[in-house]
């Protein structure tokens, strides 16, 4: 009996590590050694048409802004919908927000910190996440940047207080570790506050097959994943965000008319996946999200969308499968995922040595979308022509591309903060 206790505690303790192996492989495994074709070569970009935003799907113009609103827009979102991240469930489930950190004070009083548990089942039993906010004592009510985080509440700020991330993944993760990537006691003295939640409270970040997460709260009877049309991770994730929004509407201390959604690389698909979907978002920014996120994918430049499907199958709908090595025959891209935000402000940041997530095809997605933004009479993006290293471009249309790797930076968030003031017309604190 020992023997075969001790057999199956062994078989145990292996597949806990087959599936740690699994998650490992997805996440920390570099993408370039798992694509080596990649194409980094300007030359070797295919031919390709790109769809033009302000055409319907029956080849006439779009006639004005009513039309682009109650026609073309919706038209656009469907086709997102149903060939790249699918359909979010408009399925109300019962959200409850819970408090518990109400305004402890942080960075020596200078900031508040609160905590707020969001349960999605009546029981409390089922998936939660918690929203860890940092916002300044000494603006009120505030403006807020809203992003996911990879690593844990914990890992933002190197703040005893924050409560351990125990979802998956994240325990284990040092306090303070990413705090080079959340600046928060920078953006709190620029008179900003900060939302934040791990992304593995909504979903982990592997293919679980759709059973850990949110999405079987969601699941009709007899089902048991989502159909080829429905929502994979990034879906989720954004559904996410914007339920961080619904408890902001709550906050006394946070001007709800003034809330940007921000993410970094796959999270900065969700972000902009969950500004296209959501309005009541005043801002969108968009930092190094690449394939899938604003880059174009027709270019077929570093990550592909063959490449993203097959490392990383659970982000998207199944149906963007049929566009692998098959981008031309896609009937969108991503700059009408650009323009679905317009005319609210958006920010594009790109890296020069992070060729994988394509920089120049990240500002063509800017570019292609500045007519939307000018048809509906905003200034739109500011250039022609992708900017100098390190010279940002900002109109209603922001851009830069610095010089450096894959990363979100403090260069990177100072420019945010830049365009955030400009256009919440938020002066800087003395």
């Amino acid at each position: 009996m020992k023997r075969l206790t001790l057999c199956r505690n062994l078989l145990g303790n292996f597949r806990s590590l087959l599936v740690l192996a699994v998650q490992l492989t997805f996440i920390i495994m570099p993408v370039h050694s798992q694509i080596p074709e990649a194409n980094y070569d300007e030359s070797k970009v295919p031919v390709f048409d790109l769809p033009d935003p302000l055409l319907m799907q029956n080849g006439s113009a779009v006639n004005g802004a009513a039309q682009w609103w109650n026609q073309r827009r919706p038209e656009i979102m469907s086709l997102f919908e149903r060939e790249v991240y699918g359909k979010t469930p408009h399925r109300d489930i019962h959200t409850e927000f819970v408090v518990i950190q109400h305004a402890s004070p942080a960075f020596g009083g200078k900031a508040i910190r609160k905590e707020v548990k969001a349960y999605f089942t009546r029981d409390r039993k089922g998936p939660f996440m918690t929203i860890l906010m940092y916002l300044p004592r000494s603006v009120k009510p505030v403006p807020v940047f809203v992003g996911l985080n990879f690593n844990g509440n914990h890992t933002v700020a190197d703040d005893p207080e924050i409560t351990l991330s125990t979802s998956w993944n994240a325990a284990d993760n040092p306090r303070g570790q990413d705090s080079l990537s959340w600046p928060v006691e920078h953006i709190i003295d620029r008179g900003f506050g900060v939302a934040t939640v791990f992304y593995g409270d909504i979903d982990p970040d592997y293919d679980d097959g759709f059973v850990n997460g949110i999405h079987p709260l969601f699941y009709a009877a007899g089902q048991s994943k989502p159909a080829p049309d429905e929502w994979g991770a990034i879906g989720a994730w954004a559904w996410g965000l914007s339920r961080v929004f619904d408890y902001l509407l709550t906050d006394k201390d946070v001007d709800a008319s003034k809330v940007a959604v921000i993410g970094h690389s796959r999270l900065g698909k969700a972000a902009v996946w969950a500004g296209a979907q959501d309005q009541r978002f005043a801002m969108v920014i968009s930092n190094n999200s690449g394939c899938g996120g604003v880059a174009l994918s027709k270019r077929a430049f570093g990550e592909t969308v063959a490449a993203i499907n097959t490392r990383f199958p659970h982000w998207f709908c199944d149906n963007f499968n049929q566009y692998n090595h098959n981008e031309n025959a896609l009937p969108l891209d991503q700059h009408m995922l650009v323009s679905l935000i317009a005319p609210r402000p958006v920010y594009i940041a790109s890296a020069a040595e992070d060729l994988w997530a394509d920089p120049y095809g990240e500002f063509l997605a800017a570019l292609y979308a500045d007519k939307v933004y000018k048809f509906l009479g905003t200034e739109g993006l500011s250039v022609t022509r992708q900017p100098a290293l390190n010279r940002p471009a900002a109109a209603t249309i922001g851009y830069h591309i610095r010089t450096g790797k894959h990363a979100i930076t403090r260069y990177d968030w100072d420019r945010y903060i830049d365009f955030a003031e400009m256009h919440f017309n938020q002066k800087p604190l003395p």
